[in-house]
C-alpha cells in the first residue's frame, strides 16, 4: 500500500468548504436526529428522491420522541415508495431504543451508536463525526471509491479482510483537528457523489488529482475492486386488485418477514389459478387481466401479473384481508408496485 500524503484530509476540508454541497436540508446542522434520519434514507437511494421524504418525516415526526411514539403502520405509510422497508422498521425500533435506553438523546460515540438497530459502522461514524466531532472514519460506497482511487487500493473489497484494511487506511487519514471532522466527512461524501463518479470521473475538478494513485496510473475506473457479483433471480406474482364502486380496496397486512414485510398489500398468489379460487365463483368471469409489468428489487426481478375485479362491498374474497375505504388506503404503507397500480 503506497498510502497518500498527509495533505489529503486538508485538501478535502478546503474543497468542501469552498465547493462542496451545503444546500441539502439535512446539512448545516448538528442535530443527530436529522443526520441519522438522512443517513438511513440515503442508503441505496438518490438524494433527489430522499429530499421530499425527509421533509415529510420531519413535519410528521419532528424529533426522535415523536417517531418512537408513532405506530409502525404510520411510519411505514410515510415511508411508502422509498423502498428497502427494513430500513423503516429498523428506524422505528431505533427511535424507540434511543428513548428507552438513552432517555431520548442519541449516544455521542460511534461505538455506542452501533448498538442501535439499523445503524452500521459507517452510519454510526457519520452521525458521530457530523454531530459530535468524533475522529472516526466513514466508509460508504462513495467514500470507498474515493479512497480506493486516491490510495491505489487494489485489494478485492469482496473480501472482509481487505475491507478491514481499507477501514484502517481511512482511519489513518483522518484530520487531526476534531473541528474539521464535519467538513472532512461531508467532503468525502460530496467528492464521491459529484466528482469521483463510478464512470467517467471528473478528475480535473478533484482536489486530490495530483496525489491520486489512480490518476497517476491513468485508470481511475479500475478502482475499487470488488469481484463478487450478486446472482439475480426472477419470480412471477399474481396480484388480485379487488375494489368496490366507491373506491374501497381489499388489502391485507403482509407477514413480518419476507417480501414487503409488514406492508399492506393486495392479495398475492403464485399462479392465476390460485388467484381465481379466491374470487367468489359467480364473479370470476368479471375479472380482467391487466398488462404484466416488472418491478426490480436489489437481487430479484418481480414479474407482476395484476388481475382487477369490481365487487359489491358486501362481498368477501377467499383471501386474508378486508375492505379498506378509499380515504384510508392511500395513507397506509403499500409496496411501490401496489401503490403505482392503484394510483395512490
Amino acid at each position: 500500500m503506497s498510502g497518500a500524503p498527509a495533505s489529503l484530509a486538508a485538501r478535502v476540508v478546503r474543497w468542501q468548504r469552498s465547493h462542496g454541497r451545503s444546500h441539502l436540508p439535512w446539512q448545516n446542522t448538528r442535530d443527530p436526529y436529522r443526520v441519522w434520519l438522512s443517513e438511513i434514507m440515503l442508503q441505496q437511494t438518490q438524494v433527489s428522491t430522499v429530499i421530499g421524504y425527509f421533509e415529510r418525516f420531519l413535519a410528521r415526526f419532528p424529533d426522535v420522541g415523536a417517531l418512537a411514539a408513532a405506530g409502525q403502520d404510520d411510519v411505514l405509510g410515510l415511508w411508502s415508495g422509498l423502498g428497502y422497508y427494513s430500513r423503516a422498521r429498523n428506524l422505528h425500533r431505533c427511535a424507540q431504543e434511543v428513548v428507552e435506553r438513552f432517555g431520548g438523546e442519541f449516544p455521542r460515540t460511534a461505538e455506542q451508536l452501533q448498538t442501535l438497530p439499523g445503524i452500521g459502522r459507517s452510519t454510526a461514524a457519520a452521525v458521530a463525526s457530523f454531530c459530535f466531532g468524533e475522529r472516526v472514519a466513514i466508509l460508504d460506497g462513495n467514500v470507498k471509491r474515493v479512497l480506493a482511487r486516491a490510495l491505489g487500493f487494489g485489494g478485492d473489497l469482496a473480501s472482509s479482510a481487505n475491507e478491514k484494511k481499507l477501514w484502517n487506511e481511512a482511519t489513518a487519514l483522518l484530520p487531526a483537528d476534531e473541528a474539521d471532522m464535519p467538513a472532512y466527512t461531508q467532503g468525502l461524501m460530496d467528492l464521491g457523489a459529484t466528482v469521483c463518479l463510478p464512470r467517467k470521473p471528473a478528475c480535473l475538478l478533484c482536489p486530490l488529482q495530483d496525489i491520486c494513485a489512480a490518476v497517476r496510473e491513468g485508470q481511475p475506473e479500475k478502482y475499487p475492486v470488488k469481484t463478487r457479483k450478486l446472482k439475480r433471480t426472477a419470480q412471477s406474482l399474481w396480484l388480485l386488485w379487488a375494489g368496490t364502486k366507491d373506491g374501497a380496496v381489499w388489502l391485507h397486512k403482509r407477514p413480518s418477514t419476507g417480501i414487503w414485510a409488514g406492508l399492506y398489500c393486495l392479495p398475492v398468489f403464485d399462479s392465476h389459478e390460485s388467484l381465481a379460487s379466491a374470487v367468489p365463483a359467480p364473479q370470476r368471469d368479471n375479472a380482467v387481466d391487466l398488462p404484466v409489468f416488472t418491478h426490480v428489487l436489489t437481487h430479484k426481478d418481480l414479474h407482476i401479473h395484476p388481475v382487477q375485479i369490481q365487487l359489491p362491498a358486501n362481498e368477501k374474497l377467499q383471501a386474508e384481508g378486508a375492505w379498506v375505504e378509499a380515504a384510508r388506503w392511500p395513507q397506509l404503507g403499500l409496496p411501490a408496485p401496489v401503490r403505482k397500480l392503484l394510483g395512490g
